[in-house]
């Protein structure tokens, strides 16, 4: 699995585009996931793309946006074709956005139906750039549970939906992540990996907090040592090559904290398993696909498999 830090983990650092490719370079991270207000920034700059990310030995693995699914759909596939020459400037393959800005629990039935509407439309447009729209599991948006994705996949049924799996946002709807997983796995294009110290701490992810200079970070820490076991759930994924991985990480001390998560992910994938010596868990993820894959009513085409 390829592991990308996030550009937006320096959201209020005082740093260049050179500054942080090179010490993902220097650290083996594999990609960049680019946030799309600092690719926008970069568009007049001529020289940055994906040519000049091969000289660090990286890739961009994502442009990160909220594609807007509410007000006039001119002006939304506009800014979806603004961001797809982007992405494809930058050789990212895909675009991820959010499922609207309320929870399904308090989405009426009509304006459902409009965002549906709005996101096959925009998978349509990026379709035709051979781009994917990732919608990421998160709460607050149409994809803020297990059931509520299976159906949005459902309502959308178009070929470039993917899904952007946020693991600690699955666990915080109260799903569990390795069932999920076994069942969503053929949209699965990406995930975000973060954690928080106890579940009562997970409006620090809040986007009004999250973008905040002033905002607090307490809760957050890195993978390891966090709520959510991540040791059961990272042996089923590091392993894959098909599907890659972001460090989301919104706290302080940036590169200290990406460095060690990502050195012990490197350490899972040099040995099959956890760290802390718990069984491999792959078994129970196959099997778990096996079984979904045999009662799927409907796969995407073409599949992005893990």
């Amino acid at each position: 699995m390829d592991i990308s830090l996030c550009t937006i983990s320096f959201r209020h650092h005082l740093t260049s585009i050179e500054s942080i490719a090179g010490w993902a370079s220097r650290n083996r991270f594999q990609g960049i996931e680019l946030w799309g207000v600092h690719a926008l920034n970069l568009a007049t700059e001529a020289q940055y793309g994906a040519e000049w990310l091969n000289q660090y030995r990286l890739r961009a693995s994502m442009l990160s946006d909220y594609l807007p699914l509410d007000g006039d759909e001119t002006l939304a596939l506009s800014r979806t074709r603004t961001l797809a020459q982007l992405a494809t400037r930058w050789g990212a393959p895909q675009l991820r956005t959010f499922a609207g800005q309320r929870s399904s629990a308090a989405t009426p039935a009509p304006l459902r139906r409009q965002w549906v509407r709005r996101l096959r439309r925009l998978c349509e447009e990026l379709q035709e750039q051979d781009l994917l729209l990732l919608v990421e599991t998160h709460p607050g948006t149409l994809a803020d549970t297990a059931n509520s994705t299976r159906q949005l996949l459902e309502e959308v049924d178009h070929p470039a939906l993917r899904i952007n799996f946020d693991v600690l946002h699955v666990w915080e709807a109260g799903d569990d992540p390795i069932s999920v997983l076994a069942e969503l796995q053929p949209w699965v294009a990406h995930f975000h990996l973060k954690n928080i110290t106890r579940r009562d701490q997970l409006d620090v992810f809040a986007p009004g907090n999250v973008y905040a200079p002033a905002g607090t970070r307490e809760g957050m820490v890195p993978l390891m040592q966090g709520a959510f076991g991540y040791s059961e759930f990272l042996p089923l994924i590091v392993n894959q090559r098909r599907v890659g991985a972001s460090l989301e990480w919104f706290g302080n001390d940036v590169q200290p904290v990406l460095a060690q998560d990502l050195a012990q992910i490197r350490q899972l994938q040099s040995t099959g398993r956890s760290s802390l010596g718990q069984r491999d868990v792959g078994q129970r993820y196959a099997a778990q696909s096996s079984r979904q894959a045999r009662s799927s009513r409907r796969e995407p085409t073409p599949g992005v498999r893990i």
